[in-house]
């Protein structure tokens, strides 16, 4: 199977894959988890990794007790914070010269899809990129190019964090183990897919017209 095929089994069968990873590295689970949401917050070449649909099957793991929430909800806040802030100082000490650059890892329409996002918004992007794949990755970039007040950008990334880890966690908790999804889980995680990525492609249609 090449790559592309591997990652669509992962992200298809998360819930599999997850929990065969939480009984073989036992508490290091809880490290890996940290670093996946660590790097497609904190890092402009990561946007493909599955966030959304990892934390709720994440929370779904904490119902059946193969994780403990208490642990896992703070440890992945602290993680997409501080991608967060690692994302947006790269965007501010580096970005201009790796725009400069010819970068095929920095694609430039997801650039211009958050710049499009953040003309809307404004600072609140970075609440509101914590639920859409791609402009959360980029956002922080975007936010350090663009030289945005530090504190305020600490404000609004401490607040987005909370928000989406507590939100897909909590909600995988409580629902993950309902035996209607839990037997159509698959269809759950590729719906949250689809759900996840409709906004930022209504926005990216809207600044194209």
């Amino acid at each position: 199977m090449d790559f592309i095929s591997v990652f669509i089994d992962i992200i298809l069968h998360l819930d599999a894959h997850l929990l065969a990873l939480t009984q073989q590295y036992g508490i290091w689970i809880y490290a890996i988890l940290f670093l996946i949401i660590y790097c497609e917050t904190g890092l402009v070449i990561a946007p493909f990794l599955p966030g959304d649909s990892l934390l709720f099957v994440a929370g779904a793991l904490c119902g059946m007790g193969a994780l403990q929430l208490e642990l896992l909800v703070p440890l992945l806040m602290l993680a997409a914070f501080s991608g967060d802030n690692t994302n947006y100082w790269i965007g501010r000490l580096l970005g201009l010269r790796l725009l400069k650059r010819t970068n095929k890892l920095i694609k430039r329409e997801h650039l211009d899809k958050t710049h499009a996002f953040y003309e809307k918004h404004g600072g609140k992007t970075i609440i509101f990129a914590r639920f859409l794949p791609i402009i959360r990755t980029f956002a922080p970039f975007v936010a350090g190019i663009g030289l945005m007040r530090y504190r305020l950008f600490v404000l609004f990334s401490a607040l987005g964090s909370v928000l989406w880890i507590g939100s897909l966690t909590v909600a995988g908790y409580f629902f993950g183990n309902i035996p209607a999804v839990k037997n159509n889980l698959t269809a759950i995680i590729v719906g949250i897919i689809v759900l996840s990525f409709l906004p930022a492609l209504r926005e990216l249609v809207r600044h194209r017209k």
